[in-house]
């Protein structure tokens, strides 16, 4: 049984999952880590500007969509409730549900629709530079 419980834990560690509990209960675990965007793209280099960071909640009714837009920063995001999918011109899709990440496109025009019954609410967390625009429309 231990050589089964140490098993589990070295192969957590070596997938990259972090899943830590102290003697609190407090417990973390990663939502998302990758160079890479959801369609498979690699990331771009961090910009050498002063970095500003913007976090949103974006809430999108259900059947409603986003305009088509693009991000030229990097940026993740957590579905907190409903469901999104987010489409890019190539038609590539990503279905997300409450609790999903995503590591989003950068400098490709996409844009996420409200697909469940409930609003679509996910929180965004962009890493680009003062006075830079994180979202550009079509």
């Amino acid at each position: 049984m231990k050589r089964l419980l140490v098993l589990f834990w070295l192969t957590l560690a070596a997938s990259g999952i972090a899943l830590a509990q102290d003697s609190t209960g407090i417990t973390t675990s990663v939502l998302a880590k990758s160079g890479s965007s959801w369609d498979g793209s690699a990331l771009p280099a961090y910009p050498t500007d002063k970095p500003e960071i913007t976090i949103l909640r974006i809430t999108i009714p259900p059947g409603a969509a986003l305009p088509v837009h693009k991000h030229p920063v990097i940026n993740a995001g957590v579905l907190v409730s409903g469901e999104l999918t987010v489409l890019t011109e190539d038609n590539k899709r990503k279905i997300l549900k409450a609790g999903d990440s995503l590591v989003e496109v950068v400098d490709k025009w996409h844009y996420g629709k409200s697909t469940g019954k409930d609003p679509a609410v996910i929180l965004v967390f962009y890493a680009g530079s003062k006075d830079a625009p994180i979202t550009v429309r079509k």
